[in-house]
């Protein structure tokens, strides 16, 4: 009988581990982001961090009800949960509110919803079902097509929202598709676009199409790819076209504010003046978020004594550019073992994921870890300068309801998913 108990908590107690310490530590840090006076009342409502922590409450809930569910209701319902939170999005459209230019939430009183956040855990279901199904053979343009069309369709619907962070994460499924056979001409032609693309709006169009004819040449002569000469005259061609749909769009289809945030990250601006003055306004929560990681030295400044936290020079600061308040306050030590905490994490998702009996278990594992690994690559990038601003949160850290559940349901519909091969005897 102790047997029988004991089975249904057999979970991976190393992912919850390291999901509740950055949880935690994500919490202290949007404490001293966020605090103003010098008494602080924890469950000050009126505060993000009293707010935040009625959401990890509610989270710890959540997580008793995602494991109490059996492990084959997720792969059962999968295709009803995709299509609800389809339906979730289209919503927003009608009955959506307006926060900082996106029409990405529901409102209920004082408080809002994001259902981007969690579309992304309903994607990821959908795709492990559809490459689980016997009859699908992602080899096949037909499969390649479908699953192209559940990862766009939400990432379209985000993007008509004005919410190009969340976009931009449906592109961690393209390489869950490649784990699983998708052919690697779609990555080598996926990096062929974007380095192009970067090059077009540095070079011009005319140096880009040069590269990328030289490119092509060094290739079939010299390190004897097998290119034939017709292959090699549409990579060129397809360059030329690239190259000039990149200078068109950017001047003609980006707006002003866009324009601005890619020259700054590129360096196109040759005007010194106006250089300093896009970095006044576009880059002003950048150059005070690198101010504050580097005032933070090697051992930071320490728990809430940081003088450009506590000031509140970085704005927004306990979402978007929460990892600054770790550079400043914890310094280097704080920032690595925040890096080795979320690397540790992917790691052992991926692990987990590959020891998977079930494929439906093991495509939502590499989903999982795939989105997590997007979303802080971009989250940490942003903040740091690597990579251009981008609102996007950083995962159980930054600030927000929304955010939490939705990775805390990504991750614990794989603990449960994973709890299946733990409990098989």
């Amino acid at each position: 009988m102790l047997r029988d108990t004991n089975r249904y908590f057999k979970f991976d107690w190393v992912t919850i581990i390291l999901f509740l310490l950055l949880v935690g530590f994500g919490w202290l840090n949007i404490l001293s982001a966020s605090h103003t006076g010098s008494t602080i009342n924890y469950f000050d409502l009126s505060e993000p961090f009293g707010k935040q922590l009625i959401f990890i409450f509610l989270t710890l809930l959540l997580i008793i009800v995602l494991l109490a569910f059996d492990a084959k209701f997720y792969e059962r319902f999968s295709s009803i949960i995709y299509i609800i939170s389809m339906l979730s999005l289209v919503g927003l459209f009608i009955f959506g509110k307006n926060v900082n230019g996106a029409t990405s939430w529901y409102g209920i009183g004082s408080f809002t919803i994001q259902p981007s956040e969690f579309a992304k855990a309903a994607t990821a279901l959908a795709v492990a079902k559809y490459i689980s199904d016997l009859n699908t053979d992602i080899k096949t343009l037909k499969d390649q097509l479908r699953l192209f069309i559940i990862i766009l369709l939400p990432a379209l619907l985000v993007l008509l929202q004005n919410d190009t962070g969340s976009t931009v994460v449906y592109g961690a499924f393209f390489f869950v598709l490649y784990r699983e056979g998708l052919p690697r001409i779609y990555l080598i032609t996926g990096a062929f676009v974007v380095i192009l693309s970067i090059l077009a709006l540095k070079f011009g169009a005319i140096a880009t199409t040069a590269i990328a004819t030289l490119a092509v040449l060094l290739c079939r002569f010299l390190i004897k790819l097998k290119l034939t000469i017709l292959q090699s005259i549409v990579i060129i061609c397809a360059s030329i076209a690239l190259s000039f749909s990149v200078q068109f769009f950017y001047k003609s289809i980006l707006k002003p504010h866009q324009q601005d945030r890619i020259s700054l990250w590129l360096r196109l601006e040759k005007d010194p003046k106006k250089l300093e003055a896009m970095k006044r306004t576009f880059a002003y929560n950048l150059n005070e978020s690198e101010k504050a990681i580097s005032s933070g030295g090697f051992t930071g400044r320490g728990f809430l004594e940081g003088t450009r936290t506590t000031g509140k020079f970085v704005p927004e600061q306990h979402t978007d550019y929460i990892f600054s308040t770790v550079g400043e306050e914890w310094g280097f030590i704080g920032s690595a073992s925040v890096v080795i905490l979320f690397v540790l994490l992917l790691l052992r998702i991926l692990h987990l994921a590959e020891l998977q009996k079930s494929q439906f278990s093991r495509v939502y594992g590499y989903s999982v870890a795939a989105i997590i690994f997007i979303h802080f690559l971009i989250n940490i990038g942003m903040v740091m300068g690597l990579i251009p601003t981008i609102g996007i949160p950083l995962p159980m850290f930054s600030y927000g309801g929304s955010g939490l559940w939705a990775f805390t349901i990504l991750i614990f519909i794989f603990i449960k998913l994973d709890s299946n091969r733990i409990n098989e005897w």
